[in-house]
């Protein structure tokens, strides 16, 4: 009998500084509010996508900071700020609990994993691309990722879009 161990844990943007984030991003300034019409835009505080018609707020996120600042690691040059579309209103946002599950829904196109060391350096990056259309890529990440928490140098992981290079959200050791 094999037992599958989660290797590692997908995280959504935490609801504390989801609250902040709301008020005031990281790049200082007020978050832009629009209704998302046909849907689709990729939440970073419920890994999912937006409905159509979904109240939404466009911020300025800084994940590598906010991790730096939890573990007291210093990134350095690496701290970057970055859009990312969150719920307008925490009331309207389901939430996502940190967890083993690969978020499919946010998933769509060409994706860089990036692997930082507990400095908060970069150690190296992996592009993840679908097979098609059809395949969100997923599976491939999951193997990417369950590779890449195999060196225990990893402290933690970024999946970003390689079109735009938002963020997508943060992957730590479990």
């Amino acid at each position: 009998m094999t037992t599958s161990l989660a290797v590692y844990e997908v995280r959504p943007i935490a609801p504390e500084v989801l609250t902040e984030l709301r008020r005031r991003d990281d790049a200082g300034r007020e978050p832009v509010h629009s209704v998302d019409e046909r849907g689709g835009s990729p939440l970073r505080c419920c890994l999912t996508r937006a409905l159509p018609g979904a109240q939404i707020a466009l911020l300025g996120y800084a994940p590598l900071r906010r991790w730096a600042a939890e573990t007291g690691a210093d990134p350095g040059p690496y701290d970057e700020v970055g859009p990312v579309f969150v719920h307008a209103e925490a009331a309207d946002c389901p939430g996502a609990e940190p967890g083993p599950r690969y978020p499919v829904a946010l998933h769509r196109g060409d994706r860089v994993l990036r692997a930082y060391d507990r400095r908060g350096r970069i150690l190296r990056g992996v592009l993840v691309e679908p097979d098609d259309e059809t395949d969100p890529g997923a599976p491939i990440a999951d193997e990417v990722l369950s590779a890449m928490f195999s060196d225990p140098e990893v402290a933690l992981v970024h999946v970003r879009a390689v079109g735009f290079g938002c963020f997508q959200h943060e992957v730590r050791r479990a």
